[in-house]
């Protein structure tokens, strides 16, 4: 068996029909991501567990050009990935798929969010619209591949708030909630979220794979 690189979700068949045979690793190192992760996927029943935690530590490029290409990579690296951005349309998309790069992969996030921030000087209301886009690829052990997209739409801030969550959440600001995306409790995070609302997606299309086999 190949070593587990990052990104988002491999799958393993582990002698067997039942979910609690099967392991799903996940191409990322981001602790804040594994525990948003674990959550949602608690009731699938088998081991979730990042790259790392698989043994693995490859280094991945990511030079796709859309969200899904490079989950692809990413999954394919490891088997099994998630990309994860943040889409400001004052700014024409970006930084989109360059999200985890804008300003330098070193950046800092407090750097990076100030920056949105201080291009976004002179919009208002609706020019600030902005989303999170999470783009789920699962690389099945017979070379299939299964996506899944969801966004969660909202504004950048005027200036960041909240300390959970963890990258951009501190300026999509959720007119609905009334607070950032850093603000929220992390069950209404994962009720709303992109990110929860593409696992809900994926774990349901991995129930039904398994329930065919």
């Amino acid at each position: 068996m190949q070593p587990l690189p990052e990104g988002v979700l491999r799958t393993e068949v582990k002698n067997g029909e039942n979910m609690k045979k099967h392991r799903i690793v996940f191409a990322t190192g981001n602790a804040g991501k594994m525990k948003e992760i674990r959550l949602i996927m608690e009731d699938l029943g088998c081991e979730v567990v990042s790259m790392k935690e698989a043994g693995a530590d490859p280094e991945i490029e990511e030079n796709g050009t859309t969200f899904a290409e490079n989950a692809e990579i990413k999954a394919r690296a490891v088997w099994n990935c998630t990309g994860d951005i943040v889409v400001v349309d004052y700014l024409g998309g970006e930084p989109g798929v360059y999200s985890a790069r804008y300003l330098g992969e070193d950046t800092s996030y407090e750097i990076k969010n100030q920056a949105i921030i201080d291009r976004l000087a002179d919009a208002r209301g609706g020019e600030r619209s902005a989303r999170f886009v999470c783009n789920i690829a699962a690389v099945l052990p017979d070379g299939r591949v299964l996506h899944t997209e969801a966004a969660m739409e909202g504004q950048i801030a005027m200036k960041p708030a909240g300390c959970g969550g963890f990258g951009y959440d501190p300026i999509l600001y959720l007119p609905e909630f009334g607070k950032t995306s850093a603000e929220l409790t992390m069950e209404e995070k994962n009720r709303i979220s992109h990110r929860g609302k593409a696992l809900e997606a994926m774990k349901q299309a991995l129930k039904e794979e398994v329930a065919e086999k």
